[in-house]
């Protein structure tokens, strides 16, 4: 009884999480639809009537007297719907997607981002994602749109999974995962670096991505009398689904993606409720080789994902050209005496 009423206890706390997502979204979405009908209108009347920036100012007061106290109305941010209008109205696909994220992001976009691809990327990834504006402002400093051109994702998840879930999943994997926030400068064993990832559950949800929620590690699965343990398991609010991560020190092997395989099986089988979609898996390794890894995805038929994790932080190859080596560095200080 216990075990069955804790499953409906989290299918509760789930769907109440989803219902407030989605009221958030709803409002959003219509406070973003109005301003970018705001711009439009004022674009078309400036244009039809020969309107010069007077109208905004003009404009703004009107509005702030009609509706006083409400600070969308001033003339910044009038001239703020004007240039989301202006700069979107033009692509078509991106006048949908507009409304997918929060006014507040959309100004740190318009601010610091020229180029449409690159704003482009940053509200898919947004939207998707479920960005803080503090969280898109650090990851538009790391200059990440350039990053995840060069970044090559393996996985198998055109051939594992229906086209739209497929696209989401492959949004919501990265390429790489930074295990800096852990403090591991040595060594490590797989057991040490799950225990290190629960003590900071919450940095490692943040490093996950938006959206995933933790299940439990060493989240034990049984099949007949046999029983078996998956290192860290999690849900996904948007994909819908568990993600299963299992971590390896080494470099891949083909035998983890077989193994992964067989834990995603038992989950769907035994654990995943009906309205779910299909589990997916993501090896986290040291170290890997995409040959080997997508000829090792080719014989399951499991969503996998494999990646590398970093456990400091890389120096740029350019200024890892510029740096001493560690043996310079040592008889320079013995020339220095320190």
């Amino acid at each position: 009884m216990e075990e069955n009423y804790q499953k409906l206890l989290i299918e509760i706390k789930r769907e109440f999480e989803l219902r407030k997502i989605h009221v958030a979204h709803a409002v959003n979405r219509e406070l973003v639809k109005f301003y970018y009908t705001v711009g439009e209108k004022i674009i078309e009347r400036q244009n039809q009537y020969g309107w010069g920036k007077a109208i905004v100012q003009q404009l703004a007061k009107d509005l702030q007297n009609t509706f006083p106290g409400n600070k969308g109305f001033s003339a910044r941010n009038l001239w703020d719907m004007r240039r989301l209008y202006e700069r979107y109205s033009p692509h078509v696909n991106l006048r949908q997607l507009v409304a997918e994220i929060p006014w507040g992001h959309h100004l740190l976009i318009l601010n610091k981002i020229e180029q449409i691809e690159e704003a482009e990327y940053y509200i898919k990834q947004t939207s998707i994602n479920g960005w803080s504006r503090n969280v898109l402002l650090n990851f538009i400093k790391a200059d990440t749109y350039k990053a995840s051109l060069a970044a090559g994702k393996t996985h198998n998840f055109k051939s594992a999974l229906p086209a739209h879930l497929a696209e989401q999943a492959e949004e919501a994997m990265k390429s790489e995962y930074n295990l800096e926030f852990l403090g591991v400068n040595g060594p490590v064993k797989e057991k040490e670096l799950e225990n290190k990832m629960i003590e900071h559950v919450r940095d490692t949800l943040l490093m996950m991505g938006y959206g995933f929620t933790y299940m439990g590690n060493q989240y034990k699965i049984r099949l007949g009398d046999n029983e078996y343990f998956i290192d860290l398991l999690f849900y996904h609010r948007f994909l819908q689904c568990m993600i299963a991560v299992e971590l390896k020190v080494g470099k891949f092997e083909p035998s983890h993606a077989a193994q992964l395989n067989f834990y995603l099986e038992i989950l769907d089988n035994n654990v995943k409720q009906p309205n779910e979609n299909p589990s997916i898996g993501i090896l986290l390794c040291a170290e890997k080789d995409n040959l080997e890894v997508e000829y090792a995805l080719r014989i399951v038929n499991k969503p996998i994902g494999v990646a590398e994790y970093n456990l400091t932080k890389k120096i740029p190859k350019a200024l890892e050209k510029a740096l001493p080596k560690v043996d310079e560095l040592r008889d320079l200080l013995k020339q220095k005496n320190i």
